[in-house]
This record gives structure tokens, C-alpha cells and sequence, in this order.
């Protein structure tokens, strides 16, 4: 009897151990080894090609100072770029969204809209090209979304002014 109450504690003990060290992981990987990379992406030749939108990244939720944005966004034909000055809070499976809505806020059903994801976020600061597809039309879009793909959360929204 004492034997396997030992194996049922060693076991449970070993699943909740692996348990929370997936979790912590998760939570904490992005923060102590991608936090610190900034990314340099340029565009060739900026100057030859056609702006199409602009917009500026916001902090959506100032009450949640985990999930921020800043910085700003160019969107040119066939290119999505993300200035410089760009930054978020560091977090798991970041991607880069078009969505059609005009305004978007935490309470948005970001999902649920026709977006257009353009691919996991690079880093967490610096310059970032995306690809727009082709037949994509801007005019038709109204923010650019950093959205947490993994826990469906409202990152940042660029609400964007097109040209």
C-alpha cells in the first residue's frame, strides 16, 4: 500500500510539475529570450513606391499593461511595413492582421471579421516588412491588429488613414 501511494505521489507530482513548466514557459520564454531583439527590416526604395495607407499602433486597454502597441505603420502596393519606432509588450504567436472595421477595440470580435493575417510578428521592436497579397485591396481596410493568436487577444490596432 505504501508503494503505490508513493507511485500515485511521484506521478502526480511529476504531471503537475510538467504542468506548470509548459505554462511558465509559455509565459515567460518571450519575456527572457525575444524580448531584446529589434528587428532592422528596410523597404528598397521607398521612395518609388505607392503609399497607400498610414497609421499609428495604439495602447487599446490602458488599464492592461501587458498588451500595448506603439509606433507606426506604411502600407505600400504589395507591402505592409512596420516603422522603426514600432513596439509591443512581448507575448506567445503575435500576428499581423488586416480587418476591415473602422474601429477597433478590446471588445471587438477581431476573429469573426474578414481579416487578412500577414504572418507572425518577427519581434517585438524595430522595422518588419509583410507581404500583402496580391488582389488584396487596402481601401477595403480599415485597422492594422497585432493579435495574440494563441489566447485570441487584442494586442495593438493602427487605425489607418489612406492616401
Amino acid at each position: 500500500m505504501n508503494k503505490l501511494r508513493w507511485l500515485l505521489a511521484f506521478t502526480g507530482g511529476g504531471l503537475t510539475g510538467a504542468a506548470v513548466g509548459f505554462a511558465f514557459g509559455i509565459f515567460a520564454y518571450p519575456y527572457l529570450f525575444l524580448a531584446d531583439i529589434v528587428a532592422t527590416e528596410r523597404v528598397e526604395r521607398p521612395e518609388a513606391r505607392k503609399v497607400l495607407a498610414r497609421g499609428s499602433f495604439v495602447h487599446a486597454d490602458p488599464s492592461d499593461p501587458i498588451h500595448y502597441g506603439k509606433g507606426g505603420v506604411t502600407i505600400y502596393e504589395g507591402l505592409l511595413h512596420l516603422e522603426p519606432d514600432f513596439e509591443v509588450g512581448p507575448g506567445p504567436k503575435f500576428h499581423v492582421y488586416l480587418v476591415p472595421e473602422r474601429e477597433v477595440v478590446p471588445s471587438t470580435d477581431v476573429e469573426r471579421t474578414m481579416f487578412v493575417d500577414l504572418g507572425r510578428l518577427k519581434a517585438f521592436k524595430g522595422s518588419q516588412n509583410f507581404e500583402v497579397p496580391a488582389g488584396v485591396e487596402i481601401a477595403r481596410y480599415g485597422n492594422v491588429v497585432i493579435w495574440c493568436e494563441q489566447f485570441g487577444v487584442l494586442i495593438s490596432p493602427a487605425a489607418l488613414r489612406h492616401e
